[in-house]
């Protein structure tokens, strides 16, 4: 598919629609898809075939100080993955800091089922029973 003959004219409409908060036909972010949809040409046009005039986008961006929108919103996400990373590390570290009392507890319940058991098996030495264990059943 060959480029239409107007379509760096377009490309350069499109940049100083978005450059000037103006969009038509995007939402106006400071992007090469939102370029590509103001401009009405495919993405590729500017990736591929017209990378002078991306290159001079980003310039243009860059000059204006502005912030893109896509950059605003990776940086909130790393900030939030950021803050995740070091609430799962302190749970983390408050988990490995209760293994050593779980396994002690655990180590006295298997101790003390052990003992119930035992004690289950064998009456008291004042318990007789009404009927001799093998017939109980």
């Amino acid at each position: 598919m060959s480029p239409a003959p107007d379509e760096r004219d377009r490309i350069r409409a499109a940049m100083d629609r978005i450059l000037n908060g103006a969009a038509e036909h995007s939402n106006g972010a400071l992007t090469i898809t939102a370029l590509a949809i103001e401009a009405g040409v495919p993405r590729n046009a500017l990736t591929q075939r017209h990378p002078d005039l991306r290159n001079e986008f980003y310039s243009l961006v860059r000059q204006k100080d502005v912030t893109p929108d896509v950059e605003i919103r990776l940086r909130k996400t790393i900030e939030k993955l950021k803050k995740r990373i070091e609430n799962d590390q302190a749970e983390l570290k408050q988990l490995r800091a209760d293994v050593p009392a779980l396994v002690r507890c655990l180590a006295a319940v298997t101790l003390e089922n052990q003992q119930l058991r035992e004690a289950m098996q064998s009456p008291p030495a004042n318990v007789v029973p009404l009927r001799p264990r093998d017939q109980q059943n």
